[in-house]
């Protein structure tokens, strides 16, 4: 896969469908009463582990690309899988349906990629354990595999110590499972897919301020959901539009839900021009389409409780923030130490390579803007997102940028080359 520079950005283009979303559909759609129909479903291989795994706990599950038909079991209807449940290279599949596997009487296996195997999982054992699972790390270092030995949960009220919406959502499924109300809290607050969905599917979950709550043995009832386009994925055409020449892009059916919009944010922040167009109501999200003009970007702070918002789409604002001038700092985003990648490090070694001035800190990066950047080899890490990131660099860079492993894009956005190469000139 080769990216040459880009002379203009045009035309009109739909992204994929919310890969956050398409996973708690599955899994919500398997443990309640009946049929639930999804469209707009994100095929990639994070989103087919979730189907896969519970397919081997006995569900029915029908997917013909973006359309997918589930046939729940109810809360209880789930059967001891013969085998390891293979989460791929999912993190979201692995900390969710921890929680679901917490309330279910048998035992279960869970492992992964490479990746997956150094990710932190103690963030999700230490509560789950409190609640009245057995979770065992089978190598000892608080990654998968897991053994999860699931049943006799009780409910908890739970201080999180990290901003994570898998956290969350792993103990709020759990609480499922209890008797009495289950409540987390966090630091920061994260994205709310899970209360949301779960409340559409008829369960009562609230929401005041930083914490979550959701009653024990509620009754799930199928449903037909549209899922909207992942602004994880309209990131990239975001960032394109803002830094290549003679830009104007329509992005249709873009997750707007304000706790996942951090990258319109910052990017406003740093001078781009999006226009708003057509806001709606879809299944519960907020939804609307986006027009994306070239401007002249300048450099900002991000921070705070703005990084949860926006803790996937950081590569790419770090590549935005490459062509801006003047000075970009990222900061409280340690976080992206443990992502697929440590995303710091390879962020900045990327940008570094391409004639960029990026300096990696505990907690983010500093970025000087403004440089002459230019095409090289990106090493991908096996990263979806530094991959598609540097493919956006590619576009206003000179000379070539190729990639070690251009097919890790798979994960999140199968057909992301093709997309690109239709509006890019």
């Amino acid at each position: 896969m080769e990216i040459k520079k880009a002379n203009h950005i045009k035309g009109q283009i739909h992204i994929p469908g919310d890969k956050s979303i398409s996973h708690r559909g599955v899994m919500f759609g398997a443990i309640a009463d009946g049929t639930t129909e999804l469209t707009g479903f994100l095929d990639g291989a994070d989103c087919r582990s979730t189907i896969a795994c519970f397919q081997k706990m006995g569900i029915a599950i029908k997917q013909d690309a973006d359309h997918v038909v589930i046939q729940g079991k109810g809360l209880h209807g789930l059967t001891e899988p013969r085998n390891i449940l293979d989460v791929g290279n999912s993190g979201t599949t692995t900390r969710l349906i921890s929680g679901i596997l917490s309330g279910c009487p048998f035992t279960s296996t869970l492992n992964g990629d490479a990746s997956i195997q150094k990710r932190p999982m103690q963030r999700i054992i230490k509560p789950l354990s409190m609640m009245g699972a057995r979770i065992t790390s089978l190598r000892g270092n608080d990654c998968a595999p897991l053994e999860i030995k699931g049943g006799d949960l009780h409910a908890i009220h739970y201080d999180s110590p990290v901003a994570s919406a898998q956290v969350k959502s792993a103990i709020l499924l759990a609480g499922l499972y209890c008797d009495g109300t289950t409540s987390v809290t966090e630091p920061v607050l994260s994205r709310n897919h899970t209360e949301l969905m779960l409340r559409g599917f008829g369960a009562n979950v609230t929401s005041s301020g930083r914490t979550a709550s959701i009653e024990g043995n509620p009754h799930l009832v199928g449903q037909k959901i549209q899922i909207p386009g992942d602004i994880s994925s309209a990131a990239y055409f975001i960032a394109a539009a803002s830094i290549v020449p003679n830009a104007e892009l329509m992005i249709y059916n873009v997750n707007c839900n304000p706790t996942r919009d951090g990258i319109l944010k910052a990017a406003e922040q740093m001078g781009a021009d999006i226009t708003y167009e057509n806001r709606r109501k879809v299944s519960g999200e907020e939804v609307c389409d986006l027009i994306v003009r070239s401007s002249s970007l300048h450099g900002t702070t991000i921070e705070g409780d703005l990084i949860p918002t926006l803790i996937d789409e950081i590569p790419v604002i770090a590549v935005m923030a490459a062509f801006a001038e003047g000075d970009t700092i990222i900061r409280d985003a340690k976080e992206l130490r443990v992502k697929e990648s440590d995303r710091v490090t390879s962020v900045v070694e990327n940008l570094n390579a391409m004639g960029a001035d990026a300096i990696g800190t505990e907690d983010g990066m500093i970025i000087h803007g403004g440089r002459s950047m230019h095409g090289t080899q990106i090493k991908t890490y096996a990263d979806h997102r530094i991959a598609m990131s540097f493919a956006i660099a590619g576009l206003a860079a000179d000379g070539v940028t190729t990639f070690d492993d251009p097919d890790c894009v798979v994960i999140s956005y199968p057909n992301f080359y093709d997309t690109l190469q239709k509006i890019s000139s």
